[in-house]
């Protein structure tokens, strides 16, 4: 047999010799067990004096304060949901030298008796046969059991002999988890990653990685699973380094925001492009910007335009540079201190550092001609040579500070000076798209568009070198401009990235074509690319009748298909009343188990919801909240999606609107079919489709 699968109406024994339990009795027993285990762990942790524990275990030397936020996370992350199970699997090994027997779970849990492990955490290296172990390579099991579990309560269990038995073509357990109903925010996949996922998630932290994934094959998932990984993994590194999560929009990161949490992680931290920079820079956005204007500003060759009106500042020494000290003047030709700036430039320092260094090195040109009169100063006769006012009035003269807003500002408001340093950059044509026809007289009275922002962002950099984490996980990464992508990137100078996305559904005017240019701009060109083809999560008939777009919108990639044997449901209607249908189209949702998302175009949102308060159907607008962490959003059963916020989330039940008018809201066909591609793929188990105007002529082919 390949496989056998027993539930809570079996009265199947454990196959240890003796037993005269059942088995799933044995496994529940364990479970409870476990969950004692964990709360006596909480409790202990929660029990400890962060002043004694500061002094005896780390000595005096540490803070007490951090310690005590170390012991805080640690208590967050031993916290239990009894809806959650604390394990899903478990592995019979076969070699006396491994223990027999281990269950693998969200985390690590140690029984009181000798501290022997009652539950042995996903990542550990000892749990990679329960996600790589085959009949050809069993790597030393000899038998894999999956549980099956309802509200936290273990129901079900299926075992796969690895050694004596067939292969199991078919999971019935890892089918039910994959497809089960689920409302609220995204959950992990830790019970269900397959193995190409796998491979993925623990790829070394030194390596970047570039997943190219088609909708349902659970990108967003590996990238999150591959940040918990890398925290368990290299953990000392990365809590010095830190950890990003950079999503499209706040709806996707609350959308997201529980998943590292759930499986013990709460030290990565999750911002947008848009975020990111607002922080770094201290601006807002206050204006949008046409398509035309913010693709020019989104260029990566404004990142030379830039750099040249940086470093333009830098002025010739004028006259020779005199130092009185004592009875005597100390002088420094011109000359030289051109040498000195042409000697630091060299170095590729930033200019801000540059700007540091020159005075210390007329202070030493000083320094060297005193001892040849015969004095023998130190470093502090240096440095306060180096702080005097002459030097620092003369070095200033030839190397001035520069303010990154104010200089971006000038840019996109001085003609003159943009075209001085865009000279053979950017044509004329596209300099006037640069400049702002109504600029504001300082930063503070500007209004800024976010691509400005990624400007000033840039200058920044040039001025003093980004900090970098230890790694950065880029979801939806294909519809960044390549600036933005320079602005992440830099996050990472010294440390690895995970980038996330699919071509297909590229929806900005500035979209990437090609993963190696994405992956240039963010300074990664070696990054490896992973191909997900596999759907897990968009049914047969949804993938089929959504892939019909690909020959125009992505024609080099390789079609997806589902590995799912339910092929979903797929109804089409053709209305003459939209407000009655679409809500009866809800209700008709609301019969099944599982989120409904309603997806419609940005324009029609208040029509959408004028027919569902119609007809008494409670719901919540995606978007409207401003806080990603205090939304009703995926609290209720209804949430309503306008089409351009729909990337990255899922819904059991989709009911799409005026696929049409989507493809018309965009600038472009091709980005209007790219942006409906989207909105089909969002369903997990039904996708039913209203319509007034004639679907695109591409879904209509057969």
């Amino acid at each position: 047999m390949p496989g056998t699968a027993q539930s809570d109406t079996t009265d199947q024994t454990e196959p240890d010799p003796g037993s005269a339990d059942s088995a799933l009795e044995a496994e529940r027993r364990h479970l409870a067990e476990s969950r004692a285990a964990l709360a006596i762990m909480r409790e202990h942790v929660g029990s400890l004096n962060a002043v004694g524990a500061a002094a005896i275990s780390w000595g005096p030397n540490v803070s007490t304060e951090h310690l005590k936020q170390a012991l805080y996370r640690r208590v967050q992350s031993l916290q239990d949901d009894p809806t959650v199970p604390l394990f899903f699997g478990r592995l019979d090994y076969q070699r006396s030298d491994l223990p027999p027997r281990l269950y693998i779970g969200r985390r690590h849990i140690t029984g009181e008796a000798g501290g022997e492990p009652m539950v042995i955490d996903w990542r550990a290296p000892i749990s990679l046969p329960f996600y790589q172990a085959t009949r050809d390579q069993p790597m030393d099991v000899r038998l894999r059991r999956r549980f099956g579990f309802s509200a936290g309560a273990l129901t079900a269990y299926e075992d796969e002999d690895l050694v004596a038995g067939e292969a199991l073509d078919n999971s019935d357990i890892l089918e039910s988890e994959i497809e089960k109903p689920r409302t609220g925010p995204m959950r992990d996949i830790v019970a269900t990653i397959q193995p190409e996922q796998d491979v993925i998630v623990r790829t070394d932290l030194a390596r970047s990685v570039c997943v190219q994934g088609a909708p349902g094959t659970g990108k967003t998932a590996v990238g999150l699973h591959r940040a918990a990984y890398l925290l368990y993994a290299f953990r000392d590194q990365l809590s010095r380094q830190g950890v990003l999560v950079v999503g499209p929009n706040d709806s996707f990161l609350s959308y997201i925001a529980d998943v590292l949490p759930a499986l013990g992680e709460i030290d990565a931290s999750q911002t947008t492009v848009e975020a990111l920079v607002s922080k770094a820079t201290g601006l807002q956005a206050g204006r949008l910007e046409d398509a035309a204007s913010a693709m020019i500003k989104g260029d990566a060759r404004m990142a030379d335009v830039i750099k040249r009106a940086v470093w333009s500042h830098l002025r010739p020494a004028e006259g020779t540079l005199v130092v009185p000290r004592g009875a005597h003047q100390w002088r420094v030709a011109a000359y030289l201190a051109d040498e000195m700036v042409a000697m630091i430039k060299e170095r590729g320092v930033r200019y801000a550092a540059g700007r540091e260094m020159l005075p210390q090195r007329l202070a030493h040109q000083v320094l060297l001609r005193m001892e040849a009169a015969g004095d023998s100063p130190d470093d502090r006769v240096q440095n306060a040579v180096a702080r005097s006012k002459p030097v620092k009035a003369y070095a200033e003269q030839i190397w001035p500070a520069v303010d990154a807003a104010k200089l971006v500002l000038r840019l996109l408001s001085d003609p003159e000076f943009l075209a001085e340093h865009a000279d053979g950059l950017l044509t004329a044509q596209e300099q006037q798209r640069v400049l702002v026809r109504k600029p504001g007289r300082s930063v503070r009275t500007h209004k800024w568009s976010t691509a400005e922002i990624v400007l000033v962002d840039e200058a920044a950099d040039v001025l003093n070198r980004t900090p970098s984490l230890g790694h950065v996980i880029i979801d939806e990464a294909q519809d960044l401009s390549a600036m933005q992508l320079r602005s992440v990137g830099r996050r990472a100078s010294t440390g690895s990235v995970t980038v996330l996305g699919d071509l297909a559904q590229a929806t900005t005017p500035w979209a990437t074509t090609s993963w190696s240019d994405t992956l240039n701009h963010l300074g990664k060109p070696d990054a490896v690319i992973e191909e997900l083809t596999a759907g897990f999560r968009v049914p047969g008939a949804v993938i089929e009748f959504a892939a019909r777009l690909l020959p125009d919108i992505a024609p080099d990639l390789t079609p997806p298909h589902s590995v799912r044997r339910a092929r979903g449901d797929l109804a089409l209607a053709t209305t003459t009343r939209p407000e009655v249908d679409l809500a009866e189209a809800v209700r008709v949702a609301l019969q099944s188990e599982g989120s409904i998302g309603l997806i419609t175009p940005d324009t029609r949102l208040v029509e959408v919801e004028r027919a569902l308060d119609g007809q008494g159907i409670s719901y919540a607008v995606l978007g409207r909240e401003t806080d990603p962490l205090d939304t009703e959003a995926f609290t209720r059963r209804v949430d309503v999606v306008p089409a351009s916020i729909a990337k990255g989330l899922e819904f059991d039940h989709v009911v799409l609107f005026e696929p049409a008018e989507i493809v018309a809201g965009e600038p472009d066909q091709i980005t209007g079919l790219r942006r409906l591609y989207v909105c089909l793929t969002r369903a997990v188990t039904s996708l039913q489709i209203v319509h007034t105007e004639p679907l695109p002529a591409q879904l209509s082919a057969a």
